[in-house]
């Protein structure tokens, strides 16, 4: 069975667990992110196949990823600044385009089952992760550090790899959260 969520059609990809800063300048968008924090729900995050993020929208993916509002406010220059938590995933189904240009996606959501990671597996990936979230601090706000959590460290690390969005969205679109690890780890170790 599938749900209705709204769209936002991105150059980047969100993982389940990660943090996604986002400035707001359209309208479509304003008013969803109006909406979502009204009624506190989510959006979708797709990463853009064709066409660009402000304007018409081409081709998207079909995997993506529902976010929720963890942060808000106004900009000095007036736009709104949000962050944006990556919950889970989802592959679009179907939709269309509304009036006003927001994309609305008939989703199935994608499960990943918990996965608890043992104190010497990926050592290299959690401490890797560590520094890099030392370093980031304030720039990169998570609540706590799950190393322990595969699904959290997976999209984390995901979230801040320095990668082309193609390479990301391959990692995401794995169903095995273990197997997203393996290709983080191949990346990182220079074998990709």
């Amino acid at each position: 069975m599938s749900e209705r969520i709204a769209l936002f059609p991105l150059g980047t990809v969100l993982f389940p667990e990660g943090l996604l800063p986002l400035r707001i300048f359209e309208r479509r968008y304003v008013d969803m992110v109006r909406r979502c924090l009204r009624e506190e729900t989510g959006f979708g995050v797709a990463l853009i196949h064709e066409g660009a993020e402000v304007g018409p929208v081409g081709a998207i993916a079909a995997v993506g990823t529902l976010a929720r509002i963890v942060d808000f406010g106004q900009l000095a220059d007036g736009l709104l600044s949000i962050v944006a938590r990556g919950v889970r995933r989802f592959r679009i189904v179907g939709g269309d385009v509304q009036k006003d240009g927001l994309h609305q996606a008939d989703v199935e959501w994608l499960e990943d089952a918990p996965s608890r990671l043992a104190e010497n597996e990926y050592t290299a990936l959690r401490a890797t992760l560590a520094r890099v979230l030392a370093d980031l601090g304030e720039d990169y706000p998570v609540r706590e550090s799950r190393l322990e959590d595969a699904l959290w460290v997976a999209g984390n690390l995901a979230q801040l790899l320095p990668a082309p969005a193609s390479f990301r969205q391959r990692v995401l679109e794995v169903d095995d959260v273990r197997a997203r690890l393996d290709m983080l780890e191949s990346v990182l170790a220079g074998r990709d």
